[in-house]
């Protein structure tokens, strides 16, 4: 533990808690507390960035503990501020399916007063998470939307090419330029979709 909070047994007591929680596979990268003028008016909360998920732990009031926690690919967006009174970590969370793209967010969590430079360790892991789930959703949806437009997977269709694939082709254009409007596929890739589909009309 860093050497500032080497005499903080409420922080001593919260990664104690932290560390209770850790499955097994699963490594602590980063966490962050919310710094000590915040327990005036409340209890603090720490937040954490293990490999596997985000966990903002709070001490109850009467002892105990609760906690929340998000897998990575249910974090949509992280955003960190920082001021006079410390850093604050803001994420927007989804609870869809994993690889599903179009996602409708279902919250937005705030933390202030978080220690700047535990902060930004956990928001830079966390930055780094979100962009590798991003590639993975992109990847999905491009094998999905080639599928749609008739293109082979890997190895071909025993049978033939299924006759869902053939129609649609105007709704499969939309899909494919919007995902060209979301920069999730370059400009070829567009070009080479939108060439298939309208090969196959």
């Amino acid at each position: 533990m860093e050497q500032e909070y080497q005499d903080d047994k409420g922080v001593r007591k919260a990664l104690d808690q932290l560390q209770s929680l850790i499955i097994p596979g699963e490594q602590l990268e980063a966490w962050a507390i919310q710094v000590r003028l915040f327990a005036l008016v409340h209890r603090r909360k720490l937040i954490a960035a293990t490999t596997g998920r985000l966990l903002v732990i709070s001490r109850g009031l009467l002892g105990g503990f609760s906690m929340i926690n998000f897998r990575w690919q249910d974090v949509e967006q992280v955003d960190i501020h920082s001021g006079i009174l410390g850093s604050a970590l803001a994420f927007e969370t989804s609870r869809n399916s994993d690889l599903a793209l179009g996602k409708t967010s279902n919250g937005r969590i705030r933390l202030p007063g978080l220690g700047p430079q535990h902060a930004e360790q956990v928001y830079r892991y966390a930055q780094a998470q979100d962009q590798a789930w991003r590639e993975k959703r992109r990847i999905r949806e491009m094998e999905e939307l080639r599928a749609r437009s008739g293109a082979f997977p890997a190895g071909g269709f025993p049978g033939g090419i299924p006759q869902a694939f053939s129609e649609g082709s105007a709704d499969r254009l939309k899909q494919a330029r919007k995902l060209l409007d979301d920069r999730l596929i370059s400009d070829a890739e567009y070009e080479a979709i939108k060439a298939k589909i309208i090969s196959n009309l």
